[in-house]
Order: C-alpha cells, then sequence, then structure tokens
C-alpha cells in the first residue's frame, strides 16, 4: 500500500473518542502547528522527537504535538493536537518519516520528564454548540466560508482539494480547522486560533483573520497596480518628449539647455579646426535622432566627448631664460655635457623664432617645429629623468608612454570605433592627458618594440615622428587630422641595433654615456644620499657618507655604468641606520628628535652594512698567460671586459669559437686567423698554422656577444698561442682588424674605457681614428689609464710582446723584405 492509499483511507476514519487525562508522549515542533482533521507527513530529525515517536509506536501510535517557543528553548506552548501515526518509516541515520493524523485539540495538565523524553496528560479543549446548529451560527460558517475563498483567489497557494472539503463541510470546529490548517500566517496566531473552545468566537477570530490577510492582499495587489501605471506613464512621457523634439525640430525651435548643446559647445570652446567642427555637428546630429539606450548612441557620445577632451588649439607659453634653463639642468644632472647644449641649442633657436614669428604674423603665431630626439645610453644613467628635466626647462607639460613589449599597431594608432570597447591610440591618450598641443612626450624604451600578426608599431611610429608628415596624424578612432607638429618627441633606448633604420633616420641620437667613478661620486653625494635619507624617514637626521665609503660601495658592491645599483646599496644602509636610531629612542622620545640623530659613515663601517663584497678588482688580468687577451666590448648595460683564450691541437687548421658569439664576431676570428697565415713568413711560429685547429673561446657564455671591435683581441690571443708567449699583463685593447692587418676604429669608447677602470686595467691600446673621440673625454679617465694608439696588427703585436716576440732572421739579399717584416 503506498502513502497516497493510506493518507485517502485514514482521512475517512473517525477520530478516537476525547477522554480527559490521557497520557502521550511530546513531540515539539519547530515552526509547525498540527490541527484536527488534517493528515500532514513530517520529517523527524531531532532526538527528542525520535524518542518520542519511539515511545508512541511502542504504546497506541498516538503522541501529543505542540509547537516550540522561539523565545525560550525547549519549551513549548500548553495548547496542541493529540495526532495518530498513521504511517512511518525508520530511516538508516534513526530519523522518522511519518504521517500524523490530528484527532482533537487538548492543553497539557501535567509533565514528566524522563531524560529526553517528556509524557505529558492532556485536557481535550471541546465547545458546545446546540444541535441543530442555529441560523446565526450557519451563517457565520458561510461568511468564513466565503472569505476563505476570496484569500485562496489572493494566495494562490490553496489547493483545488482543500477549497472544495472547505465548501462541503458542515461542522464548525472541522471548517476551522481545515482553514486554519490551510493559512498562511504566522505560528503564534495559529496556537491562538487553536486555544480557542468556543466554536463562535473561534470562527469569528478566524474570519478577522482571514478578511485581514484579504486587506493586506488587496493592498499589495493596489500598489502593484500604481506601479504599473507609473511605469506606463513613464514609457509615455518619454513617447511623448521623443515626438515634441521632432516637433521643435520640424518647426525650427530649439530646446533650450540640454546635454546635445552642452556638448556643442565643449567643442567649440576646444577652437578645433572648421572640418573637426563639422564633423562633430554631423555626428550631433545623429546622436540625437537615436533612442539613449542604444548602444551607437553609447559610441557617438563617447566619440564626441574625446574630441571634446583633445587639446586642438590650446598650448602653453614656453620659456627663453637660457641662464635659468641652465641652472635647472645643472640642479637636476651631474655632467651630460652634450645633452644639455643640445636642450639649451633647442631653446634658443625655438625662442627666436618664436620672436621673428612675433614680428611679422603678430601674437597669433604658430610655434616652430619640434625635434625627435633619441637619448641612448645604459639603464641608470638618467635618460627618462633627463626628459622630465626637458620639459620643466621649457614649462610644458610632461607625458611618459612605455612602449617596452608593445606589439600592436592600434596601441599607437588606435581601433575603430565600431569595435566594442574602442578608444584612441596612446598619442591621443597622452595628448588628452597633457591638455596642450605643444607638450613633451617621453616615448621610454624605443628599442624594446615588438611586432605580430597584429602589426608592427614601430611602422606607426614613423608617421608620429617624422616632422613633415606629424603635422596631419590620423588615428584611426578619431579618424580626423590631429596636428603632433608643436610636440616635442623625446625617445629613449639602450641600444640602436634593434630600431628600423627608416626609423632611426628620423631622429636626432644623443649618446647618454656611462659614469666614471669621479661622476658617480658627485651624484651620490648631491642627489642619491639626500633622496634615500627623504625615502626612508631620515631627510630631518644629520646622516652623512665619506668619499672614500661611497668608492668603495662603487667599487666592490656595484659594477654598473648607471647608478641604479648605486642607489640601492645606499638605501640598504640608510634602512639598517634607520632601524638603529628607532632602537635607541630617536623620532619616538620627544627628548631625542630625529634631527638630533649624527652619524657619519666611513669605508670602515660598510661591510658591516652591506654584507662582504661583491665585486673584487681581479688580479688574473695582471697576470701574463699565454694565449690569453683582454678586449673591450660594448652592451646595452654599459661595457664590459672580454677575456679571449685560444688553445691549439693537431688539425687541419680550423677554427671554433665558442662563448654564444654572434656571426659578426665569427667572422673577426676567421679575419684574424687569415691574418696570420699571411704574415707567418715574418714570425719563427712554433707550428705550422695548417696542420693546427684552434678553439677560440670568450668566456660567461650565458652572455651573448657580438660585433667586430673584438677582431685585434683575437689576433693577439691566437698570435700567443702560436708563439708560446704571453703577451704584457694588465693591458686590454680593442678594435676592428682587416685582412691586411690595419687596426680600424670603434664606437662606444667612454663605456669600454669606464669598463676597464673598474676591472683593475691600467693600459689600454685603441685604434689611431679614436684619437679625437679620447680629446673628448673627461680628464679623470685619461688620468686613469695609459693608452697606445696603433694603425696595424703588427704594432699591436710589437708593444705586447716586444723583444719577446720570434721573428725569423733578416734576408740581406732581400733588403726590402727585411724592411717590411720589421714594419718600416
Amino acid at each position: 500500500m503506498n502513502f497516497l492509499s493510506v493518507l485517502k483511507g485514514n482521512l475517512k476514519e473517525k477520530s478516537k473518542d476525547k477522554v480527559p487525562g490521557e497520557e502521550f508522549p511530546l513531540l515539539p515542533l519547530r515552526e509547525l502547528v498540527l490541527f484536527p482533521h488534517t493528515m500532514i507527513p513530517v520529517f523527524i530529525t531531532y532526538k527528542l522527537g525520535t524518542v518520542a515517536v519511539s515511545e508512541a509506536l511502542r504504546r497506541d501510535m498516538r503522541l501529543f504535538a505542540a509547537c516550540l517557543k522561539v523565545q525560550e528553548a525547549g519549551e513549548t506552548y500548553p495548547s496542541g493536537s493529540v495526532m495518530r501515526i498513521v504511517q512511518h518509516l525508520r530511516l538508516p541515520d534513526n530519523t522518522f518519516r511519518v504521517v500524523l493524523q490530528g484527532e482533537y485539540r487538548a492543553t497539557i495538565a501535567s509533565s514528566v520528564k524522563q531524560n529526553d523524553l517528556a509524557i505529558v496528560k492532556v485536557e481535550p479543549i471541546m465547545g458546545i454548540l446546540a444541535d441543530p446548529l442555529s441560523t446565526e451560527t450557519i451563517a457565520l460558517m458561510r461568511t468564513v466560508q466565503k472569505s476563505f475563498v476570496q484569500y485562496a483567489e489572493f494566495s494562490k497557494k490553496v489547493s483545488t482539494d482543500t477549497l472544495a472539503a472547505v465548501e462541503r463541510v458542515e461542522n464548525p470546529e472541522q471548517l476551522a480547522n481545515l482553514i486554519c490548517n490551510a493559512l498562511a500566517v504566522k505560528a503564534e496566531r495559529k496556537i491562538a486560533l487553536l486555544s480557542i473552545g468556543d466554536p463562535l468566537k473561534r470562527l469569528e477570530t478566524l474570519l478577522e483573520t482571514l478578511e485581514g490577510e484579504n486587506e493586506i492582499f488587496g493592498i499589495q495587489r493596489n500598489i502593484s497596480a500604481q506601479v504599473k501605471i507609473r511605469m506606463e506613464k513613464t514609457q509615455r512621457e518619454y513617447l511623448l518628449n521623443e515626438q515634441l523634439k521632432e516637433i521643435h525640430k520640424e518647426l525650427g525651435q530649439g530646446q533650450g539647455e540640454d546635454e546635445f548643446v552642452e556638448l556643442e559647445r565643449s567643442i567649440e570652446r576646444k577652437h578645433p579646426r572648421h572640418e573637426v567642427l563639422l564633423k562633430a555637428r554631423k555626428e550631433l546630429v545623429r546622436l540625437r535622432k537615436l533612442q539613449p539606450v542604444s548602444p551607437e548612441a553609447g559610441v557617438l557620445r563617447s566619440y564626441l566627448e574625446w574630441i571634446a577632451e583633445l587639446p586642438w588649439s590650446n598650448s602653453s607659453l614656453d620659456a627663453g631664460d637660457l641662464r635659468e634653463a641652465e641652472q635647472i639642468l645643472d640642479a637636476n644632472h651631474w655632467a651630460l655635457r652634450k645633452p644639455k647644449e643640445r636642450i639649451l641649442e633647442f631653446i634658443a633657436v625655438h625662442h627666436l623664432i618664436a620672436l621673428e614669428q612675433e614680428k611679422t604674423q603678430g601674437t597669433g603665431h604658430k610655434s616652430s617645429k619640434g625635434p625627435i630626439l633619441c637619448f641612448v645610453g645604459p639603464p641608470g644613467t638618467g635618460k627618462t629623468s633627463l626628459g622630465k628635466s626637458v620639459a620643466q626647462t621649457l614649462g610644458r607639460r610632461f607625458v611618459r608612454i612605455s612602449l617596452g613589449g608593445l606589439r600592436d599597431e592600434a596601441e599607437i594608432r588606435g581601433h575603430r570605433k565600431t569595435y566594442v570597447g574602442a578608444l584612441p591610440g596612446k598619442i591621443l591618450q597622452s595628448m588628452r592627458k597633457a591638455g596642450t598641443v605643444n607638450p613633451v612626450l617621453l616615448l621610454d624604451e624605443i628599442d624594446k618594440l615588438a611586432s605580430d600578426f597584429r602589426g608592427d608599431p614601430a611602422a606607426a611610429l614613423l608617421e608620429v615622428l617624422d616632422p613633415e608628415q606629424n603635422a596631419a596624424f590620423t588615428d584611426h578612432y578619431l579618424e580626423l587630422s590631429y596636428d603632433l607638429s608643436q610636440v616635442l618627441f623625446i625617445t629613449t633606448a639602450n641600444s640602436l641595433h634593434t630600431l628600423a633604420y627608416p626609423l632611426l633616420d628620423r631622429m636626432e641620437i644623443i649618446e647618454i654615456p656611462g659614469y666614471g667613478e669621479h661622476e658617480k661620486l658627485a651624484i651620490a653625494q648631491h642627489f642619491l644620499v639626500p633622496k634615500v635619507l627623504a625615502e626612508n624617514g631620515l631627510g630631518s637626521a644629520l646622516i652623512s657618507f665619506t668619499d672614500e665609503a661611497i668608492r668603495d660601495i662603487i667599487r666592490y658592491w656595484t659594477r654598473e655604468s648607471g647608478v641604479r645599483s648605486l642607489e640601492r646599496e645606499l638605501a640598504q644602509c640608510i634602512r639598517r641606520i634607520a632601524r638603529e636610531a628607532l632602537e635607541q629612542g630617536y623620532g619616538t622620545d620627544t627628548a631625542k628628535p630625529l634631527s638630533s640623530f649624527e652619524q657619519i659613515l666611513d669605508r670602515e663601517e660598510m661591510e658591516k652594512l652591506l654584507g662582504r663584497r661583491k665585486y673584487k678588482t681581479d688580479l688574473v688580468f695582471k697576470e701574463a698567460r699565454i694565449g690569453v687577451s683582454y678586449g673591450l666590448a660594448w652592451t646595452e648595460t654599459g661595457g664590459a671586459l672580454l677575456p679571449v683564450e685560444t688553445s691549439r691541437f693537431e688539425g687541419t687548421g680550423e677554427l671554433l669559437i665558442t662563448g654564444n658569439i654572434g656571426e659578426v664576431m665569427k667572422e673577426s676570428g676567421s679575419i684574424a686567423l687569415s691574418y696570420l697565415r699571411s704574415v707567418q713568413d715574418r714570425y719563427a711560429f712554433g707550428e705550422d698554422l695548417g696542420k693546427s685547429n684552434f678553439h677560440v673561446h670568450v668566456p660567461e657564455g650565458a652572455i651573448p656577444k657580438d660585433g667586430p671591435s673584438a677582431g685585434i683581441t683575437l689576433a693577439v690571443s691566437l698570435f700567443s698561442t702560436l708563439c708560446q708567449t704571453p703577451p704584457q699583463p694588465g693591458l686590454a685593447m680593442t678594435g676592428e682588424l682587416t685582412l691586411t692587418g690595419r687596426v680600424l676604429p670603434i664606437g662606444g669608447l667612454k663605456e669600454k674605457l669606464l669598463a676597464a677602470i673598474r676591472n683593475g686595467i691600467e693600459r689600454v691600446v685603441l685604434p689611431m681614428d679614436n684619437q679625437e673621440d679620447w680629446a673628448e673625454l673627461d680628464e679623470e679617465i685619461k688620468a686613469a689609464l695609459g693608452v697606445h694608439f696603433v694603425e696595424t696588427a703588427e704594432e699591436t703585436f710589437t708593444l705586447l710582446f716586444g723583444g719577446s716576440m720570434p721573428r725569423f732572421p733578416p734576408v740581406e739579399s732581400k733588403p726590402e723584405a727585411r724592411m717590411e717584416g720589421l714594419g718600416v
């Protein structure tokens, strides 16, 4: 027999007679009130309930169900219903699923608790009714039934079976029980209806409850209707306003101040060109016709706002005081003589052109075209900060654009405005940020541009960085030409090798070389030490470094062309001093202000503050070893010392070069070996070149190396191996070697010489054609190194090997050959 059949069958059974003083197990229920003449399934999962059900099953299948009070834990209301278990199912977790049928109402007379089981003695709740029912009772019952039907219509949650049962019932007690069970009211309200003994009073209370619920439903329905009417009214007003706009448009009448008028005025206030104004007005006409919620309206509004926010004619007044400009540059940067001179030249020329144009055209002149400057140098040499100083010197706005890793052309030119989320490119975004037509735009790390299937950003920059074309720069989003001719573009790069020639041709290259020890010392004392003191909370303290201490940091804790590592090491010293100051009570104790904290840091304290030395002057560079020579190389991070090692073994005259070497450097090795073969009749080599294989290795194989300037270094290493004679120690060299033995000039001379000084090299060999570059160097570098200028490889061999260089004896019958062998 299934659950439904049991339910239908038991509903037909009559309730057992009400006997006063009966005892039943107490079933406490949470937020659930049961009534007689109803049948309901209940899940019993809590211990008090399972114990009560188990006891009822052991007795006569009956129990007393009462609702728990919310405020008092474990206590039930005194009124409840005697229920019969018509079906039960014990689940594996010792819980029950039971079907309960209500028999009669009752109140608790007494209670006895046995552990988790409560046995209660109950008294029936009985009311007296005349038999047959009076006319008043029948009228009241019909009124209650009618009110419940109305409640069911409002609620939509009363089943048709319940509604049919209520309409058929003729007993006031059963009527009240059926309706109370179906009502969706709070448990306290149901308990009150359950406790009333007088049938008439109970029906009257039930009628009041029904009427109250029906009134609430009616109010909710009215509110919903009013909201609906209000929404319809809003939509109607919107449609009427749109129609009114069209009517005013046809009549030629304005609507007064609205967002479109304000947007148009904001564009006009920027004084754009006539074609820009026509385009903006055309788009405004389209925008007026669109609904505000349409996607196209949002696109057009954003487009017009961009036009309104871009600077079209507003320019800043350039400074013309050269003396003040020079003071600003000197205050912000140490050394950098050439870049400063070029900036001052630009200011002078720009000021003179402005004066001439003012005489001929009045005050409404247009500024001269801005140059395209490219600062090239190792990291940490102040390229970006120099760009900021240029803007400060000129009195212009400064905006920095980072190009590192940029690989999408749309980042420069923007996206078509038809795309979702489209924006102008970085150039126009920066112009909006600057707010003037003549800012200083710094394109940082231009050598780090990349390219892929989305385009080449470097190609897009060709128009931006061309003074003859950027007066009509076109962004894909704006679809209008924009004048960039008054912008001063400054680019920065660590190397020019990765830049395309057309882009390189558009820029004026200004080299920012690395700093020498004297320059780093001055920068540290004047700029870096005050900066790190302020950043670490010791700006008011009296802390200073001795020159010897900073020199030691430069020599033994940093090895760079710039000053970034130097700044980090200084900051580490200051952080440890800040900790000591705080531990001693400075800054926290009113008697010890930070301004009274004084300390002078000398060279003896550096290892205590910075740990052991990271770099040491390598004595190997001063040792004479066969087959080892030292070259000077230029890298993107500055200069570097390039040791070259060569070993010989029996073979067929092949050359192997290792150490992550580029193609140009491999060719330099082949040229060096070919040159030695061509002059082998001049020197008494101990080995036959045709029967010897050579392995040339350049240490630090993880670092890429390339370039022709190592040609003479490779030749010296091979020559030393063939002669089994070491070159003079403590000497480094650089220069490109040709097949005829000429030593050609090289670039990056200052960085290479600084690398030699950092590594303890005392003398250098340079190409003769680099004498002019040597003359322009700082006196500090000249004083630190001895220099030898050479024109040929033979001069280099004579210098490095001297009298120990093996030669064939001179042939008397051939004086010309003898003189040629001596290099005369």
